[in-house]
């Protein structure tokens, strides 16, 4: 794969840290070296894993799989981001959990812009009727922070810059005041120049999973 040439952008995105599947010890060395925002797709894993962590130390936990509503309570008090929220009835009922725990969650709208049904998320048209739903609706407990999506499962990084720009002119138009969540360890170069604030890097920081 030829190299791709990095514009740093103004503001450069905050990097979460990916660290599913690994050990604590790992993350706890991650830790150490500076890392303060991580990112679990599991509820119970994160839970069980950061569980001590994050009552000794400063750290921001995002769980960053797609959100079932079967599960949706644990979040709170446990994480302070959620960037899975790719339907209506998990928006729903994550609203409803917010207003009982009296906890707040941001949440990304996962978005599903490639089309694969494979992938879960708000196409376009649903997407940008359920932004301009959020900016008339205040929960003091449930936050709208912004609009999270990836690139098609192949890796094509052409493919890939054309969802990511797609995604960060949909944010201009209709939310401009929100983040984005976009780019992985493949693809953190291209969401990085394409207007991303958050980018969920795993493989590139602790290696890859097999390893371990």
């Amino acid at each position: 794969m030829d190299e791709i040439e990095f514009i740093r952008p103004k503001n450069p995105p905050k990097l979460i840290a990916v660290s599913k599947t690994y050990p604590i010890e790992i993350i706890s060395l991650a830790h150490r070296e500076g890392i303060k925002i991580f990112g679990e797709n599991k509820i119970k894993e994160g839970i069980e894993k950061f569980e001590i962590l994050k009552k000794e130390n400063q750290i921001e936990l995002h769980h960053i799989g797609p959100v079932q509503t079967g599960t949706i309570k644990k979040l709170f008090g446990n994480f302070e981001f959620t960037h899975g929220v790719g339907s209506n009835s998990s928006l729903i009922e994550l609203k409803k959990q917010s207003e009982q725990k009296k906890t707040l969650i941001n949440f990304f709208l996962q978005t599903n812009l490639t089309n694969e049904n494979t992938k879960s998320g708000y196409e376009k048209t649903e997407l940008i009727e359920q932004i301009k739903k959020e900016l008339e609706q205040e929960n003091e407990y449930c936050k709208f922070y912004g609009l999270m999506t990836m690139g098609p499962s192949d890796g094509n990084l052409e493919e890939t810059k054309k969802v990511f720009s797609e995604l960060n002119e949909i944010r201009i138009k209709y939310c401009p005041n929100h983040f984005l969540s976009m780019g992985m360890s493949g693809d953190f170069k291209i969401a990085a120049e394409n207007g991303s604030d958050y980018i969920r890097v795993g493989s590139a920081i602790f290696g890859t999973r097999n390893s371990l």
